[in-house]
């Protein structure tokens, strides 16, 4: 008890989402799960998970698996993941053997079964999250070792699975309460200044002389905002930057 209590502080305390997800890695490792794959966004519409460029999106998978399955788009069509984004909980991956074994797997769900085959990802548990927000949905696959099995996996799981899935679901929380951006799409002090005095309701000749620039410096640094976040008004940047935690942030 004294060895999860500690871990839980030590994620509750921490100040990045690299941080956590380094502690959640070893943590994970200790119960056999060797390989890890976290997803959240905060833009789904029905079963779309969105762009994955607006996903926070964690691995410690190779590099060449992450390209197939991810990349490619083919983890749509994992049983798994279609599974955590029409619910909440655990699951057993002995799920999929069971469709498999049923005839009830599509084409498209069996190539991305294959590729987990292919790359020893065949046994484990994925937690589907639970979130405020509809637009919201978070999940995790836990992959044991490659020579593991799920009746194996299943065992341990009867014995820690609890303790597991509380330490899932704190780190989920916490992690989607810190600041987090595609590296390709983070904005600058200065462009997240700007959008914050907007969210205050300043006009632009207020942050001008606010930030100590000319008006078409502010619109400059709020154009490339927009460009970076990808959206078209000023007010849309102001709403995804808040919920991706890139404005209105306290320093670490």
């Amino acid at each position: 008890m004294d060895r999860l209590l500690s871990h839980l502080e030590k994620v509750i305390d921490s100040t990045s989402v690299e941080e956590v997800w380094s502690l959640h890695v070893a943590k994970m490792a200790e119960y056999g799960f060797d390989r890890l794959i976290y997803g959240f966004t905060r833009f789904k519409t029905g079963n779309n998970f969105g762009s994955i460029n607006d996903m926070m999106l964690l691995s410690n998978h190779s590099k060449d698996y992450l390209d197939k399955f991810v990349a490619t788009g083919l983890y749509h069509h994992a049983p798994m993941v279609k599974w955590t984004a029409e619910n909440v909980g655990v699951c057993s991956w002995r799920w999929v053997e069971e469709r498999a074994e049923r005839g009830l797997l599509t084409e498209a769900e069996r190539a991305a079964v294959d590729l987990n085959m292919k790359y020893g990802v065949r046994a484990g548990y994925s937690i589907g999250f639970k979130d405020l927000s509809t637009r919201s949905k978070g999940a995790i696959g836990l992959a044991a070792a490659a020579d593991v099995r799920q009746h194996e996996v299943e065992a341990m799981w009867e014995k820690h699975g609890r303790e597991i899935a509380l330490i899932n679901k704190v780190t989920h929380m916490k992690m989607t309460s810190l600041p987090y951006a595609n590296p390709r799409r983070e904005l600058t002090t200065r462009q997240k200044e700007a959008l914050e005095w907007v969210g205050d309701g300043k006009t632009m000749q207020d942050i001008a002389t606010i930030m100590g620039l000319t008006p078409a410096t502010v619109e400059k640094h709020l154009r490339l905002a927009r460009e970076a976040l990808d959206v078209e008004t000023t007010a849309q940047a102001v709403l995804k930057a808040s919920v991706q935690n890139q404005i209105f942030v306290l320093s670490a």
